[in-house]
Order: C-alpha cells, then sequence, then structure tokens
C-alpha cells in the first residue's frame, strides 16, 4: 500500500542518501501519549460498532455452559474448566477474532494510510487498539463468570483474579488477533484465521482437558488463552495454588509481549507497502 512520503510535508528535509532529516519534521510524539489518544479513540467508536457483537460473545458463552451443565456435574473439576473456558472465550471471540477481521479490513481498504500518516509510534497504533479491545471485554467477561459459577455451584470469591486474567490473556490474544490481520493477504482470509482461532479457544478450552486425546492436549498447551483458563480454574478449589496460577498469568505476560511485538512489525512492514 501506499503512503504519504515524509519528504514532501512543510518543513521536512532529505539528505543526499535519500534519508529524512527527522529534526526538521519536529520531535516525535512520544509513545505513551500516542497509545492513549488511540485507546480513547477505538473505545469511543466500539461503544458503538462492538457492543451488539460483545452481547452476542456473552450469550454464546453463556449458551455454551447451559448445554455442558447437561453433562458435567456442579462442583467438580470439570465444571471449573467449562466456566473458565467460557468465561476466556469471550475474550477470545472479541481480542482475537474481530481484532483479526478489524485490522485485515483496515489493511485491505487501505485504511492504514490514516494511521501511517500520522507522527505516532507504530507501536501506539497497535498497543491502543489491542488494549481498546481487551477493555471491551470485561463486562461480558463478569457477567459469564458470575452466571457460570451460579449455575455450577461454584464459589464467586476469587473472581478478582479476573483482573489479571483478562488484560493478560487479552494482551496475548490481540496481539494474536492484529498479527493475523495485518499478515493476511486479503480480508477474507484475516476474518477466517480469526474465527478458526475463536473455534480452537472454544474447543480447547472449553472441554476439560483431561477427556481429550493426548494429541489434542499437546495442541491446547500451544494456545494462549489455554494458560489464562488455567489460572482461572484453579481458584475454584478450595485450596487454590497460587504459584501454579502466577505461573499460568506468567506464561500469559510472555506470550502478549510477544505477540504484541509481532503485531507491530507486522503493523510497520503494512505500512509501508
Amino acid at each position: 500500500m501506499s503512503v504519504v512520503p515524509a519528504g514532501v510535508l512543510p518543513g521536512a528535509r532529505a539528505t543526499d542518501d535519500g534519508a529524512v532529516d527527522g529534526a526538521a519534521l519536529g520531535p516525535r510524539a512520544r509513545l505513551w501519549p500516542s497509545m492513549a489518544a488511540v485507546y480513547r479513540a477505538q473505545l469511543s467508536r466500539a461503544r458503538v460498532a462492538r457492543i451488539p457483537l460483545l452481547f452476542v460473545a456473552t450469550f454464546q458463552s453463556i449458551g455454551i455452559m447451559i448445554m455442558m451443565r447437561g453433562v458435567v456435574s456442579g462442583g467438580g473439576s470439570d465444571a471449573w474448566s467449562v466456566v473458565a473456558g467460557s468465561s476466556v472465550l469471550v475474550v477470545a471471540y472479541v481480542g482475537l477474532n474481530l481484532l483479526a477481521q478489524y485490522f485485515g479490513q483496515l489493511r485491505g481498504s487501505g485504511g492504514l494510510d490514516h494511521y501511517a500518516t500520522l507522527p505516532v509510534p507504530a507501536a501506539a497504533v497497535v498497543l491502543g487498539a489491542a488494549a481498546a479491545y481487551a477493555s471491551f471485554t470485561v463486562p461480558g467477561t463478569l457477567v459469564t463468570a458470575v452466571f457460570g459459577c451460579v449455575l455450577f455451584g461454584l464459589p464467586l470469591a476469587h473472581l478478582w483474579v479476573l483482573a489479571a486474567v483478562i488484560p493478560l490473556a487479552g494482551a496475548a490474544l490481540s496481539g494474536l488477533g492484529a498479527a493475523l490481520g495485518l499478515l493476511a493477504p486479503r480480508p477474507e482470509l484475516a476474518t477466517l484465521l480469526g474465527q478458526l482461532g475463536m473455534s480452537a479457544a472454544l474447543l480447547l478450552g472449553v472441554l476439560p482437558a483431561h477427556r481429550m486425546p493426548e494429541a489434542i492436549q499437546v495442541a491446547r498447551d500451544l494456545l494462549p488463552s489455554t494458560y489464562g483458563v488455567e489460572a482461572f480454574a484453579r481458584t475454584f478449589g478450595g485450596h487454590p495454588d497460587w504459584a501454579f496460577v502466577l505461573g499460568d498469568l506468567g506464561v500469559c505476560a510472555a506470550v502478549g509481549v510477544a505477540s504484541l511485538a509481532l503485531a507491530t512489525w507486522a503493523y510497520r512492514r503494512a505500512a509501508v507497502r
């Protein structure tokens, strides 16, 4: 895709080798204020365009729990997996599926031109959009978790752990969704990849791990949402092992950093084409 060359901007001065003298363009916008501006803009847009889809994500997760209630007894470890998996599924639906579609359509329609011509760091665009989509999942995830606990007779005492699960799992899944949308050659393929990722989070996250074949369990371990599900599910026990909870959250954080870095690289690559 094409962008406006920096050299045609007022005050810009090109050097002999074609590089642009950055001092002539003034100081570049800082990362965090730029990210905050993108975050506010994306969140405002999401309120209008994405709230109906949030209802779909929430009702989908609640419907899955109601169906699973017919085959899973309440209070056991299977119920932990169903409630935790359905709650994190809301994050996967919005952060992974919708963000892949958003960046795929933005790239396909030439909308990246708007961001590419702004004097903001590439990381601010990716981080701001990912943070907005992750924040957007908070109401649906809380409603799903509370409904699931009541449905399966699980304790509500440790729901506070969602304050860590949502941003960390959201960062991992949103970064992955943004990378899929920016690297896919066509918007239709970005949509397909996002929906496949969300389906994997559904099948591998909601069903109890010990009921899966060993080969499927390996695939489950490769999915970043699995560690958010495990961290939340462990808190339903009478005496949660917090070391394992922190370990699972640490994996989410590490995958989040890597996936957001990949998405930032993919954004730079798409913006200069």
